[in-house]
């Protein structure tokens, strides 16, 4: 039976980055995070969006992510109903995903809040990817086109680095892009074997 690997860290973390060795090494790796951007377009979810947020996260009839963003990350109950209508959407998109690469020994699901979501207990193993705090906030930054404050409320909605490597198999330090190469190959070789 397929593997399913997580791959997490805090926002900002490079999860993309180590998510791209692992694609080059022919691993599948669903994407959580874009693909709840795909699902949250879908005309059902934008109706319960709506429901709940109101008109005011919307820009003629179209989901403002940004005035949505502002909303969930300064009031934790309501990113929790955010949560509870897209994750069911996402889980269920991707049992059938899953379906699709049954082939496969083992696959990576990455996202960031792996833990905050529950998700990490349909894994069998968990990667977490650290960075320091000042090039997180740096990335998300120029990412995004945000700004500090709104970076750092993210961060503290998301669990602790320390957190996360409490529940993890294997933790990458995210600093220097050829040592996380490395990293990647080891956790890799180890993967293959089991």
């Amino acid at each position: 039976m397929t593997k399913i690997i997580g791959l997490t860290g805090g926002i900002g973390s490079g999860k993309t980055s180590v998510a791209t060795y692992f694609i080059a090494a022919g691993v599948p790796i669903y994407i959580a995070d874009d693909e709840a951007r795909r699902i949250m377009e879908s005309p059902e979810i934008l109706k319960e969006i709506k429901l709940f947020f109101g008109s005011s996260v919307f820009e003629k009839k179209i989901l403002n992510r940004q005035k949505l963003a502002e909303v969930v990350f300064s009031n934790p109950e309501k990113l929790k109903q955010l949560n509870a209508i897209i994750h069911p959407a996402v889980k269920k998109h991707f049992a059938n995903w899953i379906l699709n690469h049954k082939s496969f020994p083992f696959i990576i699901y990455e996202t960031a809040i792996l833990f905050e979501s529950g998700s990490y207990k349909d894994c069998d193993l968990i990667i977490t990817i650290n960075a320091p705090l000042e090039s997180r906030i740096q990335r998300v930054i120029q990412r995004d086109k945000t700004n500090r404050k709104n970076v750092l409320k993210r961060i503290n909605m998301q669990w602790t680095d320390d957190q996360r490597q409490a529940k993890s198999d294997f933790v990458i330090e995210n600093i220097n892009p050829e040592i996380t190469k490395s990293e990647v190959n080891k956790i890799l070789k180890i993967l293959k074997i089991q």
